[in-house]
């Protein structure tokens, strides 16, 4: 499937375009199934679509009641850790759409290390796994061990990788699992849980979310047709529609 880019001038104006069309995909989703799947991701972008979110005019549009929020990864320390994907986004603004009527069960937080899996970050790995076959098994859009997502968002990083599927770890290749845990990531914290490469693609639409001029050669290498094991964001797409969405800064090395 082709990949579509679309460019806007900068951080601010990505991430308020973001927002905006989450709304509409999750209206969509739910009008169409009655619920929808969402997966977010974390770092500077992912803030910055939740802070754009909570105060979009048009948030209150969506049936937060009926929204599943899952995590594409996270790193593996203490629940409360600023270094988790979760923490920063309710700091960015994630506990206040309470307000608008998101469900705290339905916000599906990966394991932390001060759960009773402790240091075992393969028993947390399947305990996630665990909770997104649970999840499909009583959902209208049930999948093969997960829900069918209907957005799933990934930040990208200057080696190219999303969620934690890093460049020539060994973890891109796994088609057997739909959770997997990384104990070296190559960027510090080491311990992390991340989706794997066919559950993040089973999704009706990925968008790949990346502002900066330190991700501009690794937009150009994804979206040019580096290998996956080189750069992991060439390697996944949605079922129906694949967009990057990026300030100018990051597509300046597009053709």
């Amino acid at each position: 499937m082709t990949s579509q880019v679309i460019v806007h001038p900068d951080k601010a104006t990505l991430a308020a375009a973001i927002a905006a069309r989450l709304v509409t995909a999750i209206t969509d989703a739910q009008a169409q199934h009655g619920e929808a799947h969402v997966v977010l991701t974390g770092g500077s972008m992912g803030n910055a679509l939740i802070e754009a979110l909570v105060d979009s005019p048009a948030a209150p549009a969506v049936s937060w009641e009926l929204v599943h929020l899952w995590w594409g990864d996270e790193r593996y320390v203490e629940r409360e850790s600023s270094d988790r994907n979760a923490t920063q986004a309710r700091e960015a603004g994630l506990g206040r759409m309470a307000a608008l009527g998101l469900d705290p069960d339905l916000v599906h937080e990966m394991p932390a290390i001060d759960d009773p899996e402790g240091d075992d970050i393969g028993a947390a790995a399947d305990r996630y796994a665990a909770e997104l076959a649970r999840v499909a098994g009583t959902s209208d859009r049930g999948g093969d061990g997960a829900p069918t997502f209907d957005v799933v968002m990934l930040g990208v990083g200057p080696d190219a990788h999303v969620a934690s599927l890093f460049p020539g770890k060994d973890t891109l290749d796994v088609t057997d699992r739909t959770v997997v845990p990384e104990s070296d990531s190559p960027k510090p914290p080491p311990a992390r849980l991340s989706l794997t490469l066919p559950v993040l693609c089973s999704a009706d639409e990925v968008w790949l979310l990346v502002a900066g001029g330190d991700k501009a050669q690794a937009v150009a290498a994804a979206t040019g047709g580096a290998d996956v094991h080189e750069a992991p964001a060439a390697g996944v797409t949605g079922r129906r529609r694949t967009l990057w969405l990026v300030d100018e800064a990051a597509a300046a090395d597009l053709p």
